[in-house]
């Protein structure tokens, strides 16, 4: 019949410029890429020059307590162009790891601390401040050239370089596809997929941006609520919270390959394979991270005065800086726990609204203790709301991930972390008491340190317990994933 013939015909015409799409990409993420990088890039640089724009505005919102803005004003220009170049740094290297492609985006860090360290030792003297924003600014563009290369290079990797070709697609739209009339015939192929993968990918980019928000947004409320106190007050809540996430950052490293063979095990419907990685990474996690806070709460006076203690910073501010990084430390585990357990909820590849509303739960709380402990606790307080959401927000990822994430025994997982945390519990005493025992800050911070990792160690890793053993396998067993090209 001519009207059956007409709806072959465009279904068959549909399935032709499938096929040919594909095979010019090979590759999915390429494809994304392709599409979206334009807008994203457009969105980008009109979201920075409204930033450069509107930031006396904004200072004003945000620290409404500084009694001369002009300085913020003049960093928070500097340090405009972060949403373009940030936003382009994070898109490659997610692109990368799609990849498997891991050298690149772990360099991005190198990159950045380094240009934000030479411009404050070059600039320091003359432009004060400022030239800390100069080299966040200069930082954000060494993260997208030191990506570009092998960015550049992996979207013009031909089809059979990248181990795959559209036919070997199971259910690619190819020509044996096209001579088969049972496909041809089925009703389904009336619905236009392309169409449903876009409308999937922007519900799943909406989802990953908003959690990135509002994740970010504690900032945020810790400078609103710390823009009345004493001047200095940020500048201690900054060097405090830069200080000591790095064992979460450490410990994130571990779990950087997560994404992509979580997501490769799920799409092959392997969900135990799923549930044994990132129950690995978690027990590794736990272990790095907490064996970093026992140090940071044990040495926190002696490393602040090693770090930052010359010049203006005063040893009343190395006093202030370290009571609040001690506090801060509390909250490490949940930060750390964060990071590795929305990579799970995501790697699906369906749109997940649970880690926003964890987010959003745990910013609430944020806000409403912080409110109500900075009258009474100051700075310290907070810290210590900080802790508090972030590990809500742990908790609440934690409880839905076997039904709404990777469906992980939880109370195995909880379980295994009962050791660590006891022997960091005890090891921080220990080296709390080592650290305080030397007058020099080295000294304090060798003794101290050298204190909390023997303990740890020893308690951690008696018979019986988890130990670091599956930890250094699991590193050993992640080489394979790392491609250098």
């Amino acid at each position: 019949m001519p009207g059956a013939a007409r709806v072959r015909a465009g279904r068959r015409d549909r399935a032709n410029v499938a096929c040919r799409g594909t095979s010019d990409t090979g590759d999915p993420v390429r494809a994304l890429v392709r599409g979206t990088l334009p807008r994203l890039t457009l969105a980008f640089t009109v979201a920075s020059v409204l930033l450069i724009w509107g930031a006396p505005y904004l200072v004003e919102v945000l620290a409404p307590g500084l009694p001369d803005p002009r300085l913020a004003v003049d960093c928070t220009r500097l340090t405009g162009t972060c949403v373009l170049t940030f936003g382009l740094a994070g898109y490659c290297s997610a692109a990368l790891r799609a990849h498997r492609r891991f050298v690149a985006p772990a360099a991005i860090y190198v990159a950045y601390n380094t240009a934000v360290i030479t411009a404050m030792f070059v600039l320091g003297g003359r432009w004060g401040v400022r030239a800390a924003a100069i080299g966040v600014a200069v930082g954000g563009l060494l993260m997208i050239l030191t990506q570009l290369p092998s960015f550049l290079r992996q979207l013009r990797r031909r089809p059979t370089d990248l181990g795959t070709t559209p036919t070997d697609a199971p259910n690619a739209t190819g020509p044996a596809a096209l001579e088969d009339p049972a496909v041809l015939e089925d009703p389904a192929d009336l619905e236009d997929p392309a169409a449903d993968r876009r409308a999937v990918n922007l519900a799943l980019f909406g989802t990953v941006l908003l959690f990135a928000l509002c994740r970010q947004s504690q900032v945020l409320i810790e400078r609103f609520l710390a823009a009345p106190l004493p001047a200095g007050t940020i500048s201690h809540l900054n060097y405090a919270q830069k200080v000591a996430q790095l064992p979460m950052v450490l410990a994130l490293m571990l779990c950087t390959v997560t994404f992509p063979v979580v997501s490769q095990a799920l799409a092959e419907g392997d969900t135990e394979r799923a549930r044994d990685r990132v129950e690995r990474d978690l027990r590794a996690v736990s272990y790095v991270v907490l064996l970093g806070t026992a140090a940071v709460v044990a040495c926190a006076p002696q490393l602040i005065q090693l770090l930052f203690q010359r010049g203006a910073f005063t040893a009343q501010d190395t006093a202030a800086t370290a009571a609040v990084m001690r506090v801060y430390a509390l909250g490490l585990l949940g930060q750390a726990l964060v990071g590795a357990l929305v990579r799970s909820y995501f790697s699906a590849g369906r749109a997940t609204w649970y880690p926003v509303a964890a987010m959003t739960a745990g910013i609430a709380a944020t806000a409403g203790a912080g409110a109500w402990a900075v009258g009474s606790w100051g700075v310290l307080g907070i810290a210590a709301a900080n802790a508090a959401g972030i590990s809500l927000t742990a908790l609440i990822l934690l409880y839905g991930m076997g039904t709404r994430g990777v469906p992980i025994r939880t109370r195995r997982v909880l379980a295994a972390m009962g050791r660590p945390l006891r022997a960091a519990v005890v090891a921080c005493g220990v080296g709390w008491f080592g650290a305080s025992l030397v007058g020099s800050s080295t000294l304090g911070l060798t003794a101290g340190g050298t204190a909390v990792t023997v303990v740890f160690l020893v308690l951690a890793g008696m018979p019986g317990g988890q130990g670091f053993t599956p930890t250094i396998r699991t590193l050993t067993r992640r080489l394979p994933h790392a491609r250098f090209r």
